[in-house]
């Protein structure tokens, strides 16, 4: 597994993928307004005879319009394109898959916004049971008729196994929690938190949690910058990145996909960045001693 950082990666990773491929491009998109990326995908289908195959969400935020003039293009360009189902109260999924054998999990999407001023992670995997997991959800979410249900993979699929594996995430805690989330709110997950905070899990947030679970042990920070991803590290050891916030509704009734990274070396990357966001997201004089004495004796790559 490999970990894509924005806004310091930037674009390339993604360009580069695309540029890689030979045979397929599967997308899936929430938000896309990068000409870079639009360019490299009819490159790919003009140039090399590479399929790609979109599948665009049915709303978001902003609005149909601009969904619907993209979807124009791609179809102009030669791509085969698919609406998500509209009876889901939201499609908030970010993925790419090169070829069939490697797997982008993204954090944020295809917008400048996300890419270059935000805050957020990506995943990328070649784990043969994550790809096919993956392509798996695209073509049931594409048939509207048949029933999706999860099998075993890293893949934490909302609404169908995320509240399950997320909670089993955080239960087998037993030194520390770093945590990306702009909407913190979930009752069952943040009462879990506190009872592993009670425990002795030392518990640090980044974004937003809802003001009655602001209680001792539990702690949390305003990012210094935009948000844009849900993440999670535990005890150094793995890590959680997707785009579903600990709030009911992205748990329970969205499309939202994350992945768990089993692999150490994820999870001291993310821990190195939450480190740095966390120092800067403190006052001046507080960022000066960086941590408390005891705690700055534990450096992030050796959690």
């Amino acid at each position: 597994m490999k970990l894509i950082v924005e806004p310091e990666d930037g674009i390339k990773s993604l360009i580069d993928a695309i540029g890689r491929a030979r045979k397929s491009i599967v997308i899936v998109i929430f938000r896309l307004d990068l000409p870079e990326m639009e360019k490299a995908l009819r490159a790919a289908m003009k140039r090399r005879g590479v399929e790609v195959h979109a599948l665009i969400a049915h709303t978001s935020s902003q609005g149909n319009k601009q969904l619907r003039k993209l979807e124009s293009r791609l179809l102009e360009a030669g791509a085969t394109v698919a609406r998500t189902d509209d009876d889901m109260i939201r499609y908030h999924g970010k993925l790419l898959v090169i070829d069939n054998k490697t797997l982008y999990v993204l954090g944020f999407n295809y917008t400048s916004q996300d890419i270059f001023r935000s805050r957020s992670l990506g995943v990328v995997t070649k784990n043969p049971s994550n790809v096919r997991e993956a392509m798996r959800l695209i073509r049931a979410d594409e048939d509207r008729g048949e029933t999706f249900r999860a099998a075993k993979s890293d893949l934490v699929i909302s609404p169908e196994n995320a509240r399950d594996l997320l909670t089993r995430f955080i239960k087998k805690a037993r030194r520390e929690l770093l945590i990306y989330d702009s909407g913190l709110t979930d009752d069952l997950v943040c009462g879990l938190l506190k009872k592993r905070a009670d425990a002795g899990v030392r518990i640090r947030i980044l974004g937003r949690l809802e003001k009655k679970w602001q209680v001792k042990g539990l702690k949390a920070k305003k990012l210094n910058r935009r948000l844009h991803v849900r993440a999670m590290v535990r005890d150094g050891r793995r890590a959680f990145v997707g785009s579903q916030s600990l709030r009911r509704p992205q748990i329970d009734g969205r499309r939202e996909i994350g992945i768990i990274a089993p692999h150490s070396k994820v999870a001291a990357a993310i821990a190195k960045v939450f480190d740095q966001d966390w120092i800067d997201a403190l006052p001046k004089a507080e960022a000066r001693e960086k941590e408390a004495p005891e705690e700055a004796a534990e450096p992030a790559l050796a959690r």
